[in-house]
């Protein structure tokens, strides 16, 4: 696969596959992360179905039209995937021409557990992970020492941050292994303003999901442009900045199947990108 140090044009549009956090359990089961998480960890876990699964997830998003996903952890995880979910998972993306531009999710609150996620970004040729860690807030030059010795970037993705500044406090000064990866969702949760987020954190960007959140002070997924994130503003930041790595479409309803709204989604930023003359990889 290819590096994602050399992103393959001004935009890699790609697709979170936590988009589909709620499918497992059945949309509407819950209406807080956890328990869709760990139903789908449970769903994916077995090997005897693994390999239908995970293709049957990239089947659908191949069929959107993308080439590169972010892959959620979720659905293969390093905290039990063996050498024969990897090797089903190459496999599967190989076929279905796919590309993991990153990981998606937690990495821990330990060095040790730090290893098996670089592990297993190593074994699929992923050098990016985005996501939360504890780790890093706990022993962040710890965390860079780790990702070093495996080749790894780690993009801290804003949850419970307020402002840049407490991302740029939590992620430090090992700016070629630790960096940011701005959830534009989370900023507007927090009432802060996602365009200015991305322009603060430019100079330690590593990652962008692009996500609508209903309102501040709430964190329900919408479509893009539906909610209070101004995602449109979002992508002409980047432009601005001339960002050129990967760029997620993100969408994780609780209580529906987002695939026609990120099919919305996907083509109004192609649409965005095309009238500024950039013609993204997706």
């Amino acid at each position: 696969m290819q590096s994602v140090h050399t992103p393959p044009g001004p935009f890699s549009l790609s697709f979170m596959s936590a988009n589909y956090v709620a499918k497992e359990l059945g949309y509407g089961a819950a209406d807080e992360w956890a328990p869709f998480d760990d139903a789908t960890n449970a769903a994916f876990e077995p090997l005897a179905g693994f390999p239908a699964r995970f293709d049957a997830l990239l089947t659908t998003i191949a069929g959107l039209g993308f080439d590169t996903i972010d892959l959620w952890f979720g659905q293969l995880n390093w905290r039990w995937a063996t050498p024969d979910h990897v090797a089903y998972a190459r496999e599967s993306l190989a076929r279905h021409g796919l590309r993991v531009v990153s990981l998606a999710g937690s990495v821990g609150v330990t060095t040790d557990e730090l290893a098996a996620a670089c592990r297993l970004a190593n074994d699929l040729d992923v050098d990016l992970i985005a996501g939360v860690g504890e780790v890093v807030r706990r022993d962040p030059a710890g965390a860079a020492a780790m990702l070093r010795a495996h080749g790894v970037r780690f993009g801290l993705e804003n949850h419970p941050e307020t402002t840049p500044q407490e991302v740029l406090d939590a992620i430090g000064e090992d700016a070629d292994v630790l960096g940011a990866a701005v959830d534009t969702g989370w900023w507007a949760t927090q009432s802060y303003d996602p365009v200015a987020a991305i322009g603060e954190l430019a100079g330690r960007l590593f990652h962008v999901h692009l996500k609508d959140v209903e309102e501040p002070g709430t964190h329900i997924s919408c479509m893009h442009g539906a909610g209070c994130a101004n995602v449109a503003g979002c992508v002409e930041k980047l432009l601005e900045i001339g960002w050129t790595g990967p760029v997620s479409i993100e969408h994780e309803p609780y209580d529906r199947d987002p695939t026609d709204e990120c099919v919305r989604m996907f083509a109004r930023i192609r649409e965005q990108l095309a009238a500024t003359g950039v013609t993204p990889r997706v």
